[in-house]
C-alpha cells in the first residue's frame, strides 16, 4: 500500500516543467500513505520529460530491494504500485522460467516482468487491489491501470502536452499549473448522492480513472479502455449444498491470499455478518489468535460492540474495543483535507477513528467490504422486488395505498427505524423502477437541489439534464444487459455506490493512518462466483443474504446471522441539532462561502432552520 504520482510533459518546456522538487512535493502530500520511504525518478528525452514519485508503506519485503520506482533488469521499464497483487507467488515461477531475474521478494517486481511478456494485457494476470503506473522507455509510453472493483484510487489530468496522475487529488494540486476550475456538474452529483462518481472529480481538469480500466498515453494522445466486467449472464445452477460448499471454499481461498504479509495484521470487526465471516475464515487459517478491532459510541442505536464481542469470544480472538465520543468540530477539517473533494458519507468519521486506533496495533486489517453488493444485503433489494410486484396493481390502488401509509406513518424524524423505512418506500409507490432506485440512493431530491442552487450555478450547467447522474445510471443499467430487476440494482451498486462511496471511504480513512485495508469479498474471482448465483438464492422471502447466511450457519453465531443490517453510522442528525449547529452555520453562511455563489443564502438558512427545529430530516438513510 503506497502513494504514487507522476508528470509527463511533451513538447517545448518539458525539462523545466518536470523537476525532482515538484515530484517530491507531490509525493510529500501523501506521506500518510507511505511513511516508510520515498522514491523519485526523473528522465529527460529530446522532446519530453517524465517524472515518477512514490511513497512506500512497507508490507511485503521490508528491505531496500522493495523501493519504488522499480525497474526491469536493464532499467528500461519502470513501475509504480499502490496496492497488493495477491497472486504474485503463483506468477513468479513462470516468469523466472522465461529468464526474468528478480532482485526482491515483492509483488511489484512481478508487474514489471508481466508487462515485458504481455504488454498492456499484463493486467489480466493480476489478482488484487492496485493502481499501477508503468513507464515504457523504449516505446515512450505511459500506462495506468486500476483494479477491477476500484479499491485503489487514481486521479489524472491532461491538457495539451501535460499529463499528471496521483493517488490523491492533493498530489496533483501541488502543481501550480493545474487547472482548478470547479466542475458544477460534479457538485450537483455530490449533492445528489453524497459522493462524486468516476470519472468526474470536483475539478473540471481532473478525472478519475474508473475501476477495471486501462489508460495508455503515447504520441501525445491518451486512450482508455475497459479490461474487465462481471459476467452476469452465465449462471451457476446447483443445489443449495453445492452453493454452500463453493462459497465456503472461495471465502477461505480469498482470505488466505490476503494473509500474506511481513507486518502484523488483524481484522476490523463490526459485529455484522460480513466482517464476522471474514474473522471466522481467518481463525481457521491462522496459528495465532486473530487480532480484532471494534469501535463503539455512547449512543446505543449506533453501538454494535456487544455483537462484535460475541464473535470475538466465539473465535477466541485477541479483541480490542474502542469507545469514543467524537469531537466532530475538531475532526471534520482533517477529514475534509484527506478526501480532497466533497464527500458526504458520515460513516467516514467512525472509520477514521477505528483506523487510527487499529493502526496502533497492526499495519494490515481485513474487513467485510462488498458482502452486501455481492450477496444482496441492502433492504432496497427486497424493496425493489416488492416494488416490481406492486407495479402490477392499478395506479389508483397504489395511490390509495400511498395516501393511507402516509397518514398512518406521518413523517418520522429518526435516524433509524421501521416507520421511516416504510415511509421512504411508500413515497415511491407511483414511481418507475429507475426513479424509485434513484430516490432511494439520493440525498437531495430534484426540487430541493433546484431550491438550493444559485441561478449562476444552474446556468453554468449549460442545459444539462435535470437528472444528469440518473441518466448516467440508466446508461450503466442498459449497458449491463440484466433483466432481473433486483440483480440490476445490485449490479448498479457494484458499479457506482461501492467504488464511488464505500471503497473511497475505506481507502482514504485507513490510509490517513498508514493502515492497509483488505477485503476477501472484493476478490474479483469471488465477485464473479457471487454474480453467477441466481438472485433467488440471495434474496428469499424478504430475507437478505440467504445463501451466504446458510453457508456459515453453525460457524458464525446464530445471533449474528439473524441480525438485520445496522450500518456503520453516527448520530449525525442530533449532532446538527446540538454541538454542530452553530459550527455548521459559521461554515455555510460565512461571507467567503457565500461569495462563491454556489448556493442561495436563504435556501441554506431555511434548510438548517427546518432541520434544527425538527421540521425536516435530511440525513440520508439508505434502504
Amino acid at each position: 500500500m503506497c502513494g504514487i504520482c507522476g508528470k509527463l510533459v511533451e513538447g517545448e518546456g518539458a525539462e523545466a516543467a518536470v523537476t525532482e522538487p515538484l515530484l517530491r512535493a507531490m509525493s510529500g502530500r501523501m506521506v500518510h500513505r507511505g511513511p516508510d520511504g520515498e522514491g523519485v525518478l526523473v528522465r529527460h528525452y529530446r522532446d519530453r520529460s517524465i517524472g515518477l514519485g512514490h511513497r512506500r508503506l512497507s508490507i511485503i519485503d521490508l528491505s531496500e530491494a522493495g523501493a519504488q520506482p522499480m525497474s526491469n533488469e536493464d532499467g528500461t521499464i519502470w513501475v509504480l504500485l499502490n496496492g497488493e497483487v495477491y497472486n504474485f507467488h503463483e506468477l513468479r515461477p513462470a516468469l523466472e522460467a522465461k529468464g526474468h531475474r528478480f532482485r526482491s521478494r515483492t509483488d511489484t517486481e512481478v508487474i514489471v516482468h508481466l508487462y515485458e511478456e504481455h504488454g498492456e494485457s499484463f493486467v489480466d494476470h493480476l489478482r488484487g487491489m492496485f493502481a499501477v503506473a508503468i513507464w515504457d522507455e523504449p516505446n515512450q509510453r505511459l500506462v495506468l491501470a486500476r483494479d477491477r472493483l476500484g479499491q485503489k484510487p487514481l486521479f489524472y489530468s491532461e491538457s495539451g502536452g501535460v499529463f499528471r496522475f496521483g493517488s490523491e487529488l492533493t498530489a496533483l494540486l501541488e502543481d501550480p499549473a493545474l487547472d482548478r476550475e470547479l466542475d458544477p456538474g460534479a457538485l450537483v452529483d455530490f449533492l445528489t448522492v453524497s459522493y462524486i462518481p468516476a470519472p468526474a472529480s470536483i475539478f473540471r481538469g481532473v478525472r478519475k480513472l474508473p475501476p477495471a480500466h486501462l489508460l495508455v498515453r503515447e504520441k501525445g494522445r491518451s486512450r482508455i479502455a475497459r479490461y474487465w466486467s462481471v459476467d452476469r449472464e452465465s449462471k451457476w445452477l446447483a443445489t443449495e449444498g453445492e452453493y454452500i460448499e463453493g462459497i465456503r471454499e472461495r471465502v477461505e481461498e480469498c482470505t488466505r491470499l490476503r494473509l500474506v504479509s511481513d507486518v502484523p495484521l488483524g481484522a476490523l470487526l463490526s459485529g455484522g455478518i460480513d466482517s464476522s465471516v471474514v474473522v471466522a475464515a481467518m481463525a481457521g487459517l491462522m496459528d495465532a489468535p486473530v487480532k480484532t478491532f471494534s469501535i463503539g459510541f455512547d449512543v446505543k442505536i449506533f453501538n454494535e460492540l456487544e455483537f462484535a464481542r460475541g464473535v470475538a469470544e466465539k473465535f477466541g480472538t485477541d479483541h480490542n474495543e474502542f469507545i469514543v465520543k467524537p469531537n466532530a468540530v475538531e475532526i471534520l477539517p482533517r477529514l475534509v483535507w484527506h478526501f480532497g473533494e466533497p464527500f458526504g458519507d458520515s460513516s467516514a468519521l467512525p472509520t477514521f477513528y477505528l483506523a487510527e486506533m487499529t493502526r496502533r496495533h497492526v499495519t494490515v486489517a481485513l474487513n467485510g467490504d462488498a458482502g452486501d453488493e455481492t450477496f444482496g444485503g441492502y433492504e432496497r433489494y427486497v424493496a425493489t422486488g416488492l416494488g416490481v410486484r406492486l407495479d402490477r396493481l392499478p395506479a389508483a390502488l397504489r395511490r390509495g395505498m400511498r395516501a393511507t401509509l402516509r397518514g398512518v406513518l406521518g413523517n418520522p424524524l429518526h435516524e433509524k427505524g421501521i416507520r421511516r423505512r416504510l415511509r421512504r418506500f411508500s413515497d415511491t409507490l407511483l414511481m418507475t423502477p429507475q426513479d424509485r432506485y434513484f430516490r432511494w440512493v439520493s440525498v437531495l431530491q430534484k426540487d430541493m437541489r433546484h431550491h438550493l442552487l444559485s441561478d449562476g450555478l444552474r446556468d453554468s450547467l449549460n442545459g444539462a439534464p435535470e437528472h444528469p447522474l440518473l441518466e448516467t445510471f440508466l446508461r450503466m443499467r442498459d449497458g449491463l444487459g440484466i433483466h432481473d430487476p433486483v440483480e440490476r440494482v445490485m449490479a448498479l451498486d457494484l458499479e457506482s455506490y461501492l467504488p464511488g462511496d464505500l471503497l473511497v471511504k475505506m481507502d482514504i480513512m485507513t490510509m490517513a493512518h498508514s493502515l492497509e485495508a483488505r477485503s476477501p469479498f472484493l476478490d474479483h474471482k469471488f465477485v464473479e462466483m457471487a454474480a453467477s448465483i441466481p438472485t433467488r438464492m440471495k434474496i428469499r422471502r424478504g430475507k437478505t443474504k440467504y445463501i451466504l447466511k446458510r453457508a456459515f450457519a453453525g460457524i458464525v453465531p446464530d445471533r449474528i446471522l439473524g441480525r438485520g443490517k445496522m450500518g456503520f453510522g453516527v448520530p449525525l442528525a442530533r449532532w446538527f441539532r446540538g454541538e454542530l449547529r452553530e459550527y455548521a452555520r459559521e461554515i455555510l453562511l460565512d461571507p467567503s462561502a457565500l461569495r462563491r455563489g454556489y448556493f442561495r443564502e436563504d435556501a441554506v438558512t431555511s434548510m438548517m432552520d427546518d432541520h434544527a427545529e425538527g421540521r425536516a430530516f435530511e440525513i440520508r438513510t439508505r434502504v
